[in-house]
């Protein structure tokens, strides 16, 4: 049974990680780099070696109910969509609220993490670490490893010809911090994600001119959505997504275009994205249309060529002189303190079962927390994570053998698609409410809706049809919180108090009653079709 427990990094993660390992009764020791928690959310001035970085004015593209730790709501005066320094905050509340303080030592590399020469009989590691010029070494009995995938930008010049001719300043998005750079400069961002769109906009209102340049498109959508709600607790409900995997695949992709196109049409603005079929995360920014409309930004494809002050696009012969190129352009992963025989990067993706354990080693000790791109927020996918991985570490629940864990792998890493619902074939995705109900499933911890349709009809309809909050992961099993229920039931109340800083009055309507009267019936008539 594992006991000492060594955790990398303290990240959203890594907390969660050493709070899992605490409420099993396990003795967590995280090392931390930087002389802080909070990993991606704390925003520095200058780029910090090894760890992720971010820009003045990041705010979170999942809103505060649905990125939010199962059992730990953000502050209900908290916005919708939170600033990364309000975010950090939360963070900070969050690990005084568990005391996980007292089990980080900070700045503090992890130099490597080894099996130890006995490892097929105790499942041991070393871990070798430099504090303020030291190297200590340590015994533990298991691992977690809390790093992350935005550590190493990827900066592909190879693929500009003509880049080391540019006399002007070009740089990765992850040294961007502030848009004053851009003042009456000619900017181009390459790489429409959304850190390149955001740069792109954010320039937009200082430059000169600004050109976004997109090999593939892509999807644009507001985080402000129907009715004014947030996106994703609309788009990311138990309903939704079971009528999305019921449906095949093209009809799936038509109903996503049709909604996004509902906004504006993405073939008008240069936007739709060439390859409809396979997933990619949608470019969640409030403005881009209105930048586009009034000129501020030029939606361009590839870059053919970079000259000494210009650069020519693919199927556009005319050159448009340029400043500053931001390449906005992704990251790779790697485990430098690992050994490629513990956990090796392919192809943009790691051998990991379940996204989580090595499916090779003899003893299941060492766990990464945090390695994938659920179409959801990371924090509770994290906390999930972490749940289960702490209870195989601990021997309540036994993986299954090396050769069907590494065949489920290798199955995974073909990318087959499954002719239903959306495609998530690209390297790390996962359907967010499928993986993890997979997970709480196997530390029964998944609502049992039949169950409670008959105990709890009100939540059993919250937790179905309403968003899929995290609140739901901890609502039963390990970790079980008592205050699940109530923070689905009042999740709404949250949001809305964040935007109803004006009290007014709403008249009642005969036609709006009505309307409650005829969806409370079909609500009903969906219930029977699906449950019965």
């Amino acid at each position: 049974m594992a006991k000492r427990v060594a955790i990398v990094g303290a990240g959203v993660s890594g907390l969660a990680s050493i709070k899992c390992c605490l409420e099993e009764g396990l003795k967590p020791t995280c090392f931390e780099r930087s002389d802080d928690l909070g990993g991606l959310w704390r925003f520095t001035e200058h780029v910090e070696e090894g760890r992720a970085s971010l820009y003045k004015s990041v705010v979170s593209n999942s809103c505060k109910e649905m990125s939010c730790y199962p059992d730990f709501p953000f502050p209900e005066d908290y916005p919708n969509y939170v600033p990364n320094s309000q975010f950090l905050d939360y963070l900070k509340m969050y690990a005084n609220r568990f005391n996980l303080l007292e089990c980080i030592q900070f700045k503090t590399k992890v130099c490597s993490v080894r099996k130890r020469p006995d490892f097929t009989a105790t499942g041991q590691w070393e871990v070798v670490t430099l504090r303020e010029g030291k190297q200590e070494s340590a015994i533990f009995d298991a691992v977690m490893v809390c790093t992350g995938y935005l550590t190493n930008p990827y900066l592909p010049l190879d693929s500009f010809p003509g880049i080391n001719t540019f006399k002007g300043q070009y740089f990765h998005s992850r040294e961007y911090k502030h848009p004053d750079i851009f003042r009456d400069k000619s900017v181009l961002v390459i790489g429409m994600g959304n850190s390149g769109t955001d740069i792109a906009v954010e320039a937009s209102h200082l430059a000169k001119k600004v050109f976004l340049s997109t090999t593939g498109g892509a999807w644009a959508i507001s985080r402000v959505f129907d009715s004014g709600y947030p996106w994703d607790m609309v788009f990311m409900t138990r309903f939704q997504n079971t009528f999305r995997n019921s449906l095949p695949t093209p009809i799936v992709n038509w109903l996503i275009a049709k909604r996004m196109n509902s906004w504006f049409n993405h073939a008008n603005y240069g936007l739709i994205p060439e390859d409809r079929v396979q997933l990619r995360e949608p470019v969640l920014n409030d403005e881009l249309p209105g930048r586009i409309i009034t000129g501020k930004v030029l939606i361009k494809p590839s870059v053919k060529e970079v000259k000494e002050h210009s650069v020519v696009f693919n199927n556009t012969p005319k050159e448009e002189p340029i400043d500053i190129i931001v390449f906005a352009t992704g990251y790779t992963f790697d485990f430098p303190f690992l050994d490629e025989t513990v956990v090796k990067v392919e192809d943009g993706q790691a051998s990991l079962y379940k996204y989580i354990f090595p499916a090779h080693l003899p003893k299941p000790t060492l766990a990464v927390i945090g390695l994938i791109k659920p179409l959801g927020s990371i924090l509770p996918t994290g906390d999930t994570q972490a749940r289960w991985a702490v209870r195989v570490l601990k021997g309540v629940i036994k993986l299954p053998p090396s050769s069907i864990m590494i065949e489920e792998v290798n199955e995974r890493k073909k990318n087959k698609r499954s002719g239903f619902g959306l495609c998530y074939c690209k390297a790390l995705q996962a359907d967010y409410i499928t993986y993890v109900d997979e997970l709480l499933t196997a530390i029964n911890a998944k609502p049992n809706l039949f169950s409670l349709l008959l105990t709890d009809p009100r939540l059993a309809l919250a937790i179905f049809f309403g968003p899929c909050t995290p609140y739901q992961f901890r609502l039963t099993g390990p970790g079980k919180w008592e205050g699940a229920r109530n923070a689905i039931m009042t999740q709404w109340d949250r949001t809305f108090k964040a935007t109803k800083t004006r009290i007014v009055q709403e008249s009642p309507s005969l036609f709006a009653s009505l309307l409650k009267l005829f969806s409370f019936l079909a609500l009903l008539v969906a219930i029977f079709l699906i449950f019965l």
